[in-house]
């Protein structure tokens, strides 16, 4: 027996030394296939890092960049129109990649992830037939969040979500080598689709009856941390709300001043933080420097100015200044960086704005998701439960229709108007801006065509409250508006 273990020794010392080089191998191969991370190329400004920079959330909430790509094409009866991504409203500028809000970069293999530009990134046009203009830092009006959402988790409960569809798909945009098409077949592709599943269950609240359609520029922001972070038992609240500009952070940072419009905020850097969550981040030095950067970049961001230099929809002074007597007067409260409640809610029983939004908060919830943020390594200061509404500076509010928290008054001449006048049903999530009303086209055929329709008899939508400047006379209206016009 040991003669025999003596002339085997050198045969199994070598298998084994070849099964160890065989595992360090695939180990390496398995390695730069999928986890080995490749930074991104530099950004030509910063503007273009806030629209396309990851924050390194791949490895969790990542998808598979030419899934993502195909995904349209192979479910094109689940996507609510034509133009495959644009179709959710998302702004995709020329020669890029991905719309504005999605980051690629190469985690073992390309994937996607989300960004703030996601929801503060929009479009308008002029006429018809102009080109779209691109601000970052807007409120996405036409981006519909829930119907992406819905479309992602749709298509991963089809059985068309299989490897060989998929890569059939794939096989038209790019080559994939023979490894990597075994990875996509038996790991990446089924990993995908029960990541997405399991998203879907966790987003079927808002779906239930009772709860309308969020609709484009909306989203349900202080469920979706209930719910989705803290795990809280399911309740019966509602509170679609627009998504907020983010420019000119620097007059938001004010002592005593809180952020979101129920005021749940009571720090930029709290705003920061949470807002990256969903984007799958790990609380590390790197996401601090993220943090300190994006922080620098919205505090400096200039509000859009009036587009309209000339002609008849050219700002007039001389209104402009008897219109700023009248800001003075009915405005600056609530809204000038220096007025007495600009930075703080105001309450529900003052302002007779829909409860809904605020109803979705308690402290409960507060101190739930405070506890799980903590235990996830996050240091920010800590949620709070505020009564009523945030009044804020009102900078590039030409800018910010539809109009109060739920979006539900279309435009600025119709905010100046009694309840009863406010239209009850309009579109929304067009482009095309009208200097007329201050605010976009909601009426038009192309409107209707192209829209949402935003009904305010419908849970959430109410368009009462905010009834101040309604008993303006005329000629302060209009001088009012022009003023408003130039912030």
């Amino acid at each position: 027996m040991l003669l025999f273990l003596k002339k085997c020794a050198p045969r199994c010392w070598r298998c084994l030394a070849i099964l160890a080089v065989m595992v360090v191998l695939l180990g390496v191969v398995g390695w730069y296939k999928l986890f080995r991370s490749v930074p991104q190329p530099a950004f030509a400004s910063e503007d273009a890092w806030f629209k396309y920079g990851s924050f390194e959330g791949e490895a969790d909430t990542g998808l598979p960049f030419w899934i993502w790509v195909v995904l349209p094409r192979v479910f094109p009866e689940l996507v609510p129109g034509p133009g495959g991504y644009k179709a959710f409203g998302l702004t995709w500028e020329e020669g890029q990649e991905t719309p504005a809000g999605f980051a690629k970069k190469t985690l073992g293999f390309p994937r996607v992830t989300q960004n703030c530009a996601l929801c503060h990134t929009a479009t308008y046009r002029l006429s018809p037939d102009s080109p779209r203009i691109v601000v970052t830092g807007a409120p996405a009006h036409a981006f519909n969040v829930q119907q992406l959402l819905l479309f992602l988790t749709r298509a991963a409960d089809d059985p068309r979500f299989n490897a060989s569809t998929l890569l059939a798909e794939i096989g038209r945009e790019t080559k994939l080598s023979f490894t990597d098409k075994l990875l996509y077949r038996f790991a990446i592709i089924p990993l995908t689709r029960k990541a997405l599943q399991d998203q879907g269950r966790q987003l079927a609240w808002i779906n239930r009856p009772g709860r309308p359609a969020w609709g484009p520029g909306r989203d349900d922001s202080f469920n979706l941390p209930k719910f989705m972070l803290a795990h809280m038992p399911e309740d019966s609240t509602h509170g679609p709300a627009d998504f907020s500009p983010v420019w000119r952070m620097d007059r938001r940072k004010q002592p005593g001043q809180i952020f979101n419009w129920g005021g749940e905020t009571p720090a930029f850097r709290s705003v920061l933080v949470d807002s990256s969550l969903g984007f799958g981040v790990k609380p590390n030095q790197e996401f601090e420097d993220k943090v300190a950067r994006m922080d620098r970049f919205l505090s400096s961001l200039p509000a859009p100015v009036w587009p309209y230099a000339s002609g008849e929809h050219a700002i007039r002074a001389d209104l402009a200044a008897t219109g700023r007597a009248v800001y003075a007067q009915e405005c600056a409260r609530c809204h000038e960086p220096t007025g007495e409640l600009c930075g703080r809610t105001v309450a529900l029983v003052e302002i007779g704005t829909d409860p809904e939004r605020a109803n979705t908060w308690s402290q409960v919830a507060a101190d739930a998701v405070n506890q799980t943020i903590k235990k996830q390594g996050f240091r920010r200061p800590d949620l709070i439960k505020s009564e009523g509404y945030l009044a804020t500076p009102l900078d590039g509010l030409w800018l910010r229709a539809p109009y109060l928290h739920n979006g539900s008054v279309p435009d600025l001449i119709a905010l100046l108007e009694p309840v009863a006048a406010r239209p009850a049903v309009f579109y929304r999530g067009y482009d095309l801006y009208d200097p007329v009303a201050i605010g976009f086209d909601t009426t038009s055929t192309e409107a209707r065509r192209l829209g949402w329709k935003y009904d305010v008899s419908e849970r959430g939508n109410s368009n009462a409250g905010h009834l101040y400047g309604t008993n303006l006379r005329p000629q302060e209206k209009t001088a009012l508006l022009e003023y408003l016009k130039t912030l």
